[in-house]
């Protein structure tokens, strides 16, 4: 049986960071961020859906999905931002459920669905455990402002279209702390890992 870890923080909380731990260590890592791309390329029905809603202004020359546009107007907007998950989630979802099938084949001991809205899209209930990678406000605030050269007021108005990391604290089994260095950080997921897999044959 390959047991299954959804991985999820706010924005800016060093997910990646943690998602990258696992990649190290030959872990199979189903990384959202990835899909959400992969499912807006150009001549997708992705990017046809957001055209259809969102208009040409949220395209590059090229046809390509411009980002930075869109953000501007689904951080502004909540029922904007409710509507593009909409459009995508169905996309998203197909190419989380592809990717796990194919890693699935190889039945791995475990398994990582590294999703960022993993409570608000509801795949709580897709995984076996929840790990949460948190930080303290300010700091999280600080480090999205410099990792995006966002204003404050911005950087404060992307936070708050998540849910609250307190929140997400609440619904994880496992809870990184990301407020110190990476060395420190790596070394809770590795004492994570090693009791995953003490466990692991303990059963077996």
């Amino acid at each position: 049986m390959t047991f299954v870890l959804g991985l999820t923080g706010g924005i800016a909380t060093g997910k990646t960071t943690v998602s990258e731990i696992f990649k190290e260590k030959g872990i199979p890592v189903v990384d959202a961020d990835i899909g959400a791309r992969v499912v807006v390329e150009p001549g997708t029905d992705g990017l046809k859906d957001i055209q259809e809603h969102f208009g040409e202004e949220v395209l590059r020359p090229d046809g390509s999905l411009d980002r930075k546009a869109l953000g501007t107007i689904v951080f502004a907007d909540s029922q904007q931002r409710e509507t593009l998950n909409l459009l995508l989630g169905k996309h998203i979802r197909r190419w989380i459920r592809e990717q796990k099938t194919h890693y699935l084949l190889t039945n791995p001991p475990l398994i990582i669905l590294d999703i960022p809205l993993l409570f608000e899209s509801n795949y709580s209930t897709e995984v076996d455990q929840v790990m949460v990678v948190a930080l303290s406000e300010k700091t999280q605030l600080t480090r999205l402002m410099e990792r995006d050269t966002l204003t404050r007021e911005t950087a404060e108005q992307r936070i708050a279209a998540q849910l609250p990391i307190a929140e997400k604290i609440k619904r994880a089994d496992v809870v990184i702390d990301n407020n110190g260095t990476r060395q420190e950080t790596k070394k809770q997921v590795m004492e994570w890992l090693d009791r995953f897999f003490e466990e692991t044959a303990a059963l077996n």
